[in-house]
């Protein structure tokens, strides 16, 4: 992984962190643009490069807008990168980014993906195969509003049955695949090795993310 397209990758700090903690729509989503998105932006760009390379699509970074907010100011942000150059909820897609308490890195097929009931039956018809490809230190989570996830090492058999089928057949169910990293994570602070850290885990899921193409 030796692609290089910006020599300054910043990583995050408590301040970014705080931005979630400041009142109303207007003053956080100004936070948001000038402290978080910058860095959103030399950090996934640097990524989808090296996707690009990896899985053999190009690949587009799309940052979060929150444009439909009209009121109540996010509680989380992120960038999100994949294959369309138009848009990213309908595709599978890797995602980065942070709520108050932590940063998460997601392979993220989430409820817009109109293909749900196609993946979810390959993930099932391949069950021992994607529970192998995923590493022991993530997480799962079934809607990215939340904070929640269940630890992949309290997961059997039964549970990602149980989670499949749930993102399979339950219409808002959604199927995330990641780590989250702590807001006082001494690697969050280091941006090289956050670029390395998120990498690494997207090129750990890529088997996923190919079997979630249907």
């Amino acid at each position: 992984m030796t692609t290089t397209i910006h020599d300054q990758i910043n990583g995050f700090t408590p301040h970014d962190f705080d931005t979630f903690r400041l009142e109303g729509l207007e003053s956080r989503m100004a936070a948001i643009q000038e402290r978080i998105q910058p860095k959103f932006r030399s950090l996934g760009l640097e990524l989808a490069a090296q996707l690009s390379a990896s899985s053999g699509d190009e690949m587009h970074l799309h940052i979060a807008r929150h444009a439909r907010r009209k009121i109540n100011p996010p509680k989380d942000t992120w960038l999100a990168i994949c294959s369309n150059k138009r848009g990213y909820k309908a595709h599978p897609h890797f995602q980065l980014g942070l709520f108050d308490d932590h940063l998460f890195v997601w392979l993220a097929f989430i409820y817009e993906v109109p293909g749900k009931f196609q993946i979810a039956s390959a993930f099932l018809n391949q069950l021992d195969a994607v529970i192998e490809a995923v590493p022991g230190e993530c997480v799962v989570s079934l809607d990215h509003m939340q904070k929640a996830a269940t630890p992949v090492a309290e997961m059997g058999r039964q549970e990602w049955t149980d989670a499949l089928t749930r993102f399979r057949d339950v219409k808002k169910s959604e199927l995330l695949i990641g780590r989250h990293i702590a807001a006082g994570d001494p690697l969050l602070s280091d941006g090289r090795a956050l670029l390395r850290f998120a990498a690494d885990l997207y090129e750990s899921l890529l088997p996923l993310y190919r079997l979630g193409h249907v």
